[in-house]
C-alpha cells in the first residue's frame, strides 16, 4: 500500500485501504495488479490518467516512422534516366526511409529477366556509400525486387 504522498503504508486488507483512500477523498488505485501482494495507491485516478495519456502522447512524439518509397525501373533504362532514379533514391534514404526498388517486365520484356537483373547491381553500387542492400533482389511475379536502406 502506498499513501497519498509517495509515503510506505505497509500490508494491508483491502477494506481498510478503501476505508483509508474514502477518507482521503481519493481513488484506491491497484498500480501491480500482478504483484505479490498486489501493490495499490491512495490517488486521484482522473489524474492518473491525464498524466499517464500525456507520458504516452510525449513518446509517441519521439518515436520515428520509417516509411517505404518505392522507385520504379524498367529493363531499357538509359543510363541518365537511371542516374535520375538513383538521385531520387538518394534522396528517400537520406532522409531515413527505405528505399523499395522495382524493375518492372511487360511483355516479351520477360523472356530476357535474367539478362536484366545487372540494373539492380548497378542501381545499388551508385549507392554503396550511403546505403545498403536489406532484402536482395527477387522475383515477384513480373517485377523483380531488392529493398536498400541507409547504413549505419
Amino acid at each position: 500500500m502506498i499513501g497519498e504522498h509517495g509515503e510506505q503504508l505497509g500490508i494491508m486488507s483491502a477494506k481498510d485501504a478503501y476505508k483509508l483512500a474514502k477518507e482521503a477523498e481519493l481513488d484506491l488505485v491497484k498500480i501491480a495488479p500482478t504483484a505479490k501482494p498486489p501493490v495499490c495507491k491512495i490517488i486521484d485516478y482522473g489524474k492518473f490518467r491525464y498524466e499517464q495519456a500525456r507520458k504516452e502522447k510525449e513518446a509517441k512524439k519521439k518515436q520515428k516512422t520509417i516509411e517505404v518509397k518505392e522507385v520504379r525501373l524498367s529493363p531499357n533504362i538509359d543510363e541518365n534516366d537511371l542516374n535520375t532514379k538513383v538521385g531520387a533514391a538518394r534522396k528517400f534514404i537520406e532522409k531515413g526511409n527505405k528505399v523499395k526498388i522495382t524493375l518492372r517486365f511487360r511483355g516479351r520484356e520477360m523472356a530476357h529477366m535474367s539478362k536484366t537483373k545487372y540494373i539492380l547491381d548497378d542501381f545499388a553500387e551508385k549507392l554503396a556509400d550511403i546505403a545498403v542492400v536489406d532484402k536482395p533482389s527477387k522475383v515477384e511475379g513480373r517485377s523483380i525486387v531488392m529493398f536498400l536502406t541507409a547504413k549505419r
